[in-house]
């Protein structure tokens, strides 16, 4: 397992960084961006473009994807998260690669289960998102 992510990225950094990222043959690439574009009210078109870039450079080298769902930040306001909440698994579906709905899903808003910041997830938040996450990750890797 190979962590390539970076405190405060943004889909923009990520793309710019995916051939250093991801080399070789992984058996899987789990796509957790774009939390940091919506923090930062970033273009959902945008992200979106980004994303799509992502999906399709791995997807090209026969790389397994999983894109982890984010939600904007409610004080961008009902307009900004109508564009860019559902863009993940459209994006997905356009693709054709696994989709996880909300990669915060039961630790978001959850004080103890988040940093002081209150927008990272502390371990115990963590441990919760990872075991969230094992089933549709473990699905993905059996052969």
């Amino acid at each position: 397992m190979e962590n390539a992510g970076v405190s405060g990225d943004t889909t923009a950094g990520g793309l710019s960084r995916l051939d250093w990222a991801v080399q070789g043959q992984p058996d899987l690439v789990i796509v957790a961006l774009g939390g940091n574009d919506g923090l930062r009210g970033i273009d959902p078109a945008e992200t979106r473009r980004n994303l799509v870039a992502i999906i399709e450079n791995l997807t090209s080298k026969d790389i397994p994807v999983l894109v982890a769902g984010m939600l904007a930040p409610p004080n961008l306001g009902n307009e900004y998260a109508a564009k860019f909440n559902p863009l993940f698994a459209e994006v997905a579906a356009d693709a054709e690669v696994a989709f996880y709905p909300f990669l915060l899903d039961g630790v978001a808003a959850e004080p103890s289960l988040n940093q002081s910041d209150g927008i990272h997830p502390n371990a115990e938040g963590a441990a919760i998102i990872a075991a969230r996450m094992s089933g549709p990750v473990a699905e993905l890797l059996r052969p």
